[in-house]
C-alpha cells in the first residue's frame, strides 16, 4: 500500500455484494482493500482476513488496523422460508448486535466513515403505483429482517454521535446481476428453457439496482464529504414492470420469454390459497424508489442502464451453458 492509499475494510467480502465491491477497489488506485470474510473461499478477490460468525463478541482488532474506513456488507440475509425458531432474534444477533460491535470496535480503532449496506425494506415492502419511498421517509419494516436493518442504523447513527465516525446508510431495493442465488433464480432459467410463465399482464413499477450500480454508489460514498452520516437510496433510474423484466432478460439470453397474459387478481387470488401472498407482493406489486436525493448531494447517476445490467448478469452464464442461460436476482 502506497502512502497515499486509502485503507478499506470490506465485510462479506466473498458475498455477492462484498466480492464486487473488492474487486472494484483492487482495480482502485485510490484505496487499498481487505476484506473479512466468515470463512475462506478458494477464489477470495484481493487480500482477506478470517473472522469468523458475525456477532456481539466477533473481535475485529487485527481486522481494523490502519483501516480508515470500513464497507459493511455481511448480513444475515432475508431469505422466503426462515426455519429458525425467532427469526427477529437471529436477525437481530448477526444484523443489530454484531454490526453494532463491529462499529463501536471500528471508533475505537480511529475508523474514520462507515459505510453500512441496509435495505429498502426500512422503508417497506410495497409502494402505491406512481408513490415512491424516500430518503426521509418514517421507516416502517414488516418483517424481521427489515427490523434488524433498522435497528442496525438507528444504532450506528447512536455510535456517531457518541464517536464522531461518520455513518453512511445505502438502502439497495431487488439487486440483480450474475452469481447471487435468490428467489428469483428458478423463475428466470424458466425464461431460458421457454417454460410459459402467467406474468404476462403485470403493470406494476419496481425500482431494481444493477450489481454495478450498487457498487459504484457504495464507493462513491467512501469518500464523498457529503455523504457522511446520510441515508442514501439507489436503483437504476428506470422503474419496470415484473413483466417487462422477464421480457428484457429473455432478450438478453437470446430467448424471448414466454408469457401469458393472466389477470393479475386471479393471480392474487391463487397465490392466497396456496400461501404464497409474499411472493406474490414481489411479482405483482409496486415498489419505487426515489434516488433525487442521492443525484443531489453526491451528483451520482447510475452509470449503466438496466439492460445493460441485464446483460451483463446474463452473459456469463450465456458463455458457460453454451448459450442457455439463467438469470439470478436477490429480492429486496
Amino acid at each position: 500500500m502506497s502512502v497515499d492509499e486509502k485503507r478499506v475494510l470490506v465485510t462479506g467480502a466473498n458475498g455477492f455484494v462484498g466480492s464486487a465491491v473488492m474487486r472494484r477497489l483492487v482495480s482502485d488506485v485510490v484505496h487499498s482493500p481487505m476484506g473479512a470474510v466468515r470463512r475462506p473461499a478458494p477464489q477470495d478477490p484481493g487480500s482477506t482476513i478470517v473472522v469468523g460468525e458475525l456477532s456481539a463478541g466477533t473481535d475485529w482488532s487485527a481486522a481494523l488496523q490502519g483501516v480508515d474506513a470500513v464497507v459493511h456488507t455481511a448480513a444475515r440475509a432475508h431469505v422466503m422460508k426462515d426455519a429458525s425458531a425467532d427469526p427477529l432474534a437471529e436477525f437481530r444477533r448477526v444484523n443489530v448486535d454484531g454490526t453494532l460491535a463491529l462499529a463501536r470496535q471500528a471508533a475505537g480503532a480511529g475508523v474514520r466513515r462507515f459505510v453500512f449496506v441496509s435495505s429498502i425494506k426500512v422503508n417497506g415492502e410495497e409502494t402505491s403505483k406512481g408513490e415512491r419511498f424516500h430518503a426521509h421517509d418514517t421507516s416502517a419494516p414488516e418483517d424481521a429482517y427489515g427490523i434488524s436493518k433498522r435497528e442496525a442504523e438507528d444504532g450506528l447513527f447512536a455510535v456517531s454521535r457518541q464517536t464522531g465516525m461518520e455513518v453512511v446508510i445505502v438502502r439497495p431495493p431487488l439487486v440483480y446481476g450474475a452469481g447471487v442465488k435468490g428467489n428469483f433464480a428458478s423463475m428466470m432459467r424458466w425464461v431460458s428453457k421457454g417454460v410459459p410463465l402467467p406474468l404476462g399482464a403485470v403493470n406494476n413499477r419496481r425500482s431494481l439496482v444493477a450489481l454495478d450500480n450498487l457498487v459504484d454508489l457504495i464507493t462513491t460514498c467512501i469518500d464523498h464529504p457529503a455523504a457522511a452520516n446520510e441515508v442514501f437510496l439507489v436503483s437504476d433510474g428506470e422503474d419496470i414492470s415484473t413483466t417487462e423484466l422477464l421480457q428484457r432478460v429473455g432478450k438478453a439470453m437470446e430467448r424471448p420469454a414466454r408469457l401469458i397474459p393472466v389477470p393479475p387478481r386471479l393471480l392474487e387470488v391463487a397465490a392466497a390459497m396456496l400461501g404464497k401472498r409474499d411472493v406474490a407482493c414481489r411479482l405483482l406489486g409496486s415498489l419505487q424508489v426515489d434516488i433525487s436525493k442521492t443525484h443531489e448531494v453526491l451528483g451520482w447517476e447510475p452509470p449503466i442502464s438496466v439492460d445493460e445490467g441485464v446483460r451483463r448478469a446474463v452473459e456469463p452464464l450465456k458463455r458457460r451453458r453454451g448459450g442457455s442461460s439463467g438469470f439470478t436476482a436477490k429480492i429486496e
